[in-house]
């Protein structure tokens, strides 16, 4: 899979911008602040209907317009589809060769995205929450069932939780035990679905750790409210006895406080922590890792490559690491790179490369590959 093309219309700091890519390797170059980590948005939104960046749409629309236009051409098994999104004040909306479609589980996961950007330290030094996002967001891409049972977990979740805040002195027993079960039920398949994902970034993440850091031993651990059970029917009676213990604490909080909305993942090279112990290089280089590692997972259920984005990534490794790096962007995949300063970028990969630079949102120059 590769994204072939973009065409941009009041997005961010763009007012029109049409640009192709290589299938290979393109590097986005340019001082800062001029465009270039907004064009790599553009093509993350294009993918996943949201921002990494802003949880906000209307902050993605140019200043004093009222809407914004993303279109794009990727190209997938030698078939070319056109997406679309557009996005307005309070709404947006999507298309796939002219077909609009009214359901997001229906749209995302048609192009996969992996991304690396500086705040990424945030997935290891930042809250649980954003660790959870990060895991709802590549399973969501991986499988769009996921999504549909997330979305169904979330509905189910608020519907408990305004049930507990409003009838706090006379809940309905029936109904109540009757929205925790459907709540469980929706848990386990989450649980199962992220368990599975974690046991397969640890089956490569670690090799490409060392191969960058040559450090051994590095894994994720995935930290949930419960020991997952694969029989079904004792994880689910175990999941609600818990419930049940946690009954009068609910309703002090006024609030449900077990389930996968509070389950978070740890980075640890063999027993220690990095988010308490790790240098900032190390945290780097785990993020890398997890990013990569995903690829061949891509590739596995999918049965393509992802596109690949690292935004300004080599200005903050020394060379052994960047050189070790650049063998994984290399091979069969297509990779956008920003960087500020084109001498961070090995001259090997530069003369395989597109290089664009841009200047204050519009195309400065474009060298093709030689």
């Amino acid at each position: 899979m590769y994204i072939k093309d973009i065409q941009l219309a009041n997005f961010r700091n763009y007012k029109t911008l049409s640009i192709s890519f290589h299938p290979k390797i393109n590097i986005i170059y340019g001082k800062n602040a001029q465009g270039k980590t907004n064009l790599l948005e553009s093509i993350y939104v294009l993918a996943l209907t949201k921002s990494h960046r802003s949880f906000i749409d209307s902050n993605l629309i140019k200043n004093g317009m009222n809407k914004a236009k993303i279109m794009g051409n990727i190209l997938k098994d030698s078939f070319s589809s056109k997406y679309e999104i557009i996005l307005e004040e309070k709404k947006k909306s999507f298309k796939i060769d002219g077909n609009l479609i009214k359901k997001t589980s229906d749209y995302i996961s048609k192009i996969n995205i992996i991304i690396f950007y500086p705040e990424d330290l945030d997935l290891i030094k930042g809250s649980p929450n954003i660790r959870r996002r990060f895991l709802n967001v590549e399973l969501s891409q991986l499988n769009t069932g996921y999504y549909s049972i997330l979305n169904d977990y979330n509905r189910l979740l608020k519907m408990r939780n305004d049930y507990i805040k409003s009838n706090i002195s006379h809940i309905d027993e029936n109904y109540f035990q009757v929205l925790t079960s459907y709540l469980v039920d929706k848990s386990i398949l989450i649980l199962k679905m992220r368990k599975k994902f974690i046991e397969k970034i640890n089956e490569n993440i670690s090799d490409i750790f060392y191969q960058i850091s040559s450090l051994k031993n590095f894994h994720i651990i995935y930290k949930s409210f419960i020991e997952y059970e694969n029989d079904e029917e004792l994880m689910k009676k175990k999941i609600i006895d818990l419930f049940k213990s946690n009954r009068e604490k609910e309703i002090k909080y006024k609030s449900t406080l077990i389930g996968p909305h509070r389950d978070d993942i740890e980075f640890y090279i063999g027993n220690i922590d990095l988010k308490t112990f790790g240098s900032q290089g190390q945290q780097r280089i785990a993020i890398l890792s997890l990013k990569l590692s995903e690829i061949e997972i891509f590739k596995k259920y999918k049965n393509d490559t992802p596109i690949l984005l690292l935004d300004d990534v080599f200005s903050e490794l020394d060379e052994t690491k960047k050189n070790n790096l650049l063998n994984y962007i290399t091979s069969d995949i297509q990779t956008i790179i920003t960087t500020t300063d084109l001498t961070n970028i090995d001259s090997k990969i530069k003369k395989d490369a597109k290089l664009i630079e841009i200047e204050n949102g519009t195309i400065k120059h474009i060298e093709e590959v030689e």
